[in-house]
């Protein structure tokens, strides 16, 4: 009897560790729509006009402070840039109709644009994933979060770290994306 109620036992506890929640289930849909396009940009574009978050659902930018960041290192190494190189800095948030769906922290390297695209990133609230589009870039994850990473706010859900490449393998960015709650509203 007591072999039956330890395997009793055993089993509701597995099957209780296998149940997820209707919050799960909804950021395991967050993260695949992530996963599954090589633009941040567009990725939140259809999760806002899945959810319903806008409509029209259009991801524009919000420029934060960028308080004279200066890229460390390691960021110019990413980049495969020289000391001297020119580097540009978007700090900002990415925004559904009033939604704001993430925070991202942008390195990319000027000279490895086209004059147009440095001139939209300076000047407009166009995302970078749609300022860029025309190189077919791809993205190499680095690192994906639950939860606050290095500099995101304390309430992100998810963070990922991201080297976006164009065709010919030259890196032009990378990316630290800190994403809101917002995107687990049912």
């Amino acid at each position: 009897m007591r072999t039956r109620l330890y395997i009793a036992a055993i089993a509701t506890a597995t099957l209780a560790a296998c149940a997820t929640t209707p919050s799960d289930r909804i950021r395991d849909r967050f993260e695949a729509q992530l996963a599954g396009n090589e633009s941040a940009t567009a990725a939140l574009q259809g999760w806002c006009a899945k959810q319903g978050m806008a409509d029209p659902a259009k991801i524009v930018v919000e420029h934060m402070d960028t308080n004279g960041e200066e890229p460390a290192d390691a960021i110019r190494q990413m980049l495969e840039v020289e000391p001297d190189e020119p580097l540009g800095y978007r700090h900002v948030r990415l925004v559904c109709g009033s939604t704001v769906m993430s925070v991202a922290h942008n390195w990319y390297v000027p000279g490895r644009l086209t004059p147009a695209m440095n001139e939209t990133l300076e000047t407009t609230n166009t995302p970078f994933g749609r300022a860029v589009a025309e190189l077919g870039f791809t993205r190499q994850r680095l690192q994906s979060i639950r939860g606050p990473g290095v500099a995101c706010p304390s309430e992100t859900i998810l963070t990922h770290r991201a080297v976006l490449r164009r065709k010919d393998t030259k890196p032009i960015s990378t990316v630290i994306e800190c994403y809101t709650p917002a995107n687990l509203a049912d």
